[in-house]
């Protein structure tokens, strides 16, 4: 992403804050979240557990996540969904 003020390297740390503040609200419906990588600016993760195919994932990754990551870190960040049928676009290299 252009004139993102952040490398992927410096994202790692706050990105990796800000899900653990909302992993214990995943955990209190049987989820989890991981983490695959960031590159320009875009965090991939995987919903796990019971939020991986749940209705609610969507509002979950826009509106708990994504708008956190947007709010504590920077408002261009993007959150990208990789579901467990897709490979992790990470391992590929």
């Amino acid at each position: 992403m252009q004139d993102f003020p952040f490398s992927d390297e410096e994202l790692k740390t706050p990105v990796e804050l800000v899900i653990q503040k909302v992993r214990p609200t995943l955990h209190l419906d049987g989820g989890d979240i991981s983490v695959l990588g960031i590159k320009d600016a875009r965090v991939y993760v995987r919903l796990e557990g019971a939020c991986n195919g749940c209705a609610s994932s969507a509002n979950t990754l826009k509106y708990a996540i994504e708008n956190r990551l947007k709010e504590e870190i920077h408002p261009d960040i993007m959150l990208v969904n990789i579901p467990h049928n897709e490979p992790n676009p990470f391992q590929l290299r």
